[in-house]
């Protein structure tokens, strides 16, 4: 989650310069953006989106493996998913 939030942050930092009212905040969510900088400010949030999906590569088989091995050693079920998950981001489907 905390990747997440990163990413937004980076996100509005790229939209706050162009917040409509005076004293440049996001708070109403209009934006003034000029024509010329639509694509600048287009490249600049796909490369924080891309920063994400990086981050959310999917896990190699043997890196599993090797952490749920490790993990077997630890004495609750709820140590063992909290060695996974300080290792993999889990998204359930």
């Amino acid at each position: 989650m905390s990747v997440e939030k990163s990413v937004t942050e980076k996100i509005l930092n790229v939209l706050r310069p162009y917040a409509s009212n005076w004293n440049g905040t996001l708070g109403r969510g209009d934006l003034v953006i000029s024509q010329r900088e639509i694509p600048r400010v287009i490249h600049e949030i796909l490369d924080a989106v891309n920063e994400l999906t990086d981050m959310r590569r999917e896990a190699a088989e043997g890196e599993i493996f090797q952490v749920l091995m490790e993990s077997r050693r630890l004495s609750s079920v709820q140590d063992q998913l909290s060695a996974l998950r300080k290792r993999f981001l889990i998204v359930s489907r």
